[in-house]
């Protein structure tokens, strides 16, 4: 079972390469981010007639998650964070697929810091920590699928100095990440590539792609029970140069569902 996500930045404008990468690497199940749309502009019929179910939460100009299978379709179990009723963007989505929990997540980006949308991030990671604790220790396999907007660690970046005050590497939201994964998640990506500089991330400006100068911040969390199915984790960097790009990466993990634990 091959599970991946891809914040595609707009997938009205990115139709085609996503169409293209699904036809290509055949993921089982897609997360997808920052669709940009509303609810009636996703795609579901081309995605539909390319062989894919979805299930999607929309919101107009930014923010936007889905969830797509190849299989069966995606079963819904929640369409938002819990723990803030006011909450409108849609950032959080859950549903059930061939037997797996997926949680397709946007964690804000949180820039300028210090300000309100810095506080709006870590609050929301606060949240993201609180409802993870009730899926790590589930009976049921569970993936947190998507864009963390963090930078684990200074090896996840090319170069920090140059990010230094941006909100993806400030203490305390590396300090929330490394508390989501202390409660017991396997980071699938780093955990199988220890010793490799690997990004998902390259941005538009200063050519970034082109000298590879790039971040690690889409990410696969696996919960006790999936973690021992985790046999592949990889970036399919070639989308990230295609015309017109999404400057991120879809990231992928293959599964032996078979090694599930009871």
């Amino acid at each position: 079972m091959k599970i991946a996500t891809f914040n595609v930045n707009g997938i009205k404008t990115r139709l085609p390469n996503l169409l293209e990468w699904l036809a290509r690497e055949q993921p089982d199940v897609a997360c997808l981010q920052e669709l940009k749309a509303l609810d009636a502009a996703f795609p579901v019929d081309e995605l539909r007639e390319a062989g894919w179910r979805s299930l999607w939460k929309g919101q107009r100009s930014w923010n936007g998650v889905a969830i797509l299978s190849r299989g069966g379709e995606p079963l819904e179990i929640r369409r938002e964070l819990p723990g803030d009723a006011a909450d409108e963007q849609s950032r959080y989505l859950e549903a059930a697929v061939d037997g797996v929990v997926v949680a397709c997540l946007y964690l804000p980006n949180g820039n300028p810091q210090p300000g309100p949308k810095f506080d709006y991030k870590l609050a929301w990671f606060e949240r993201l920590i609180a409802h993870a604790r009730t899926l790590v220790e589930s009976e049921h396999p569970v993936v947190l699928a998507g864009d963390f907007n963090v930078v684990p660690t200074d090896f996840d970046i090319y170069n920090p100095r140059s990010w230094k005050k941006d909100a993806l590497l400030q203490p305390q939201s590396r300090e929330a990440y490394a508390r989501l994964l202390a409660q017991g998640w396997t980071d699938a990506l780093r955990q199988l590539h220890p010793d490799e500089a690997v990004f998902t991330f390259w941005d538009y400006f200063r050519q970034h792609w082109q000298r590879n100068a790039g971040l690690r911040i889409d990410h696969l969390l696996l919960n006790r029970r999936l973690a021992p199915a985790l046999r592949e984790a990889g970036v399919d960097t070639w989308v990230r140069g295609k015309e017109r790009a999404s400057d991120h990466a879809p990231t992928w993990v293959r599964l032996e569902p078979a090694a599930i634990r009871a």
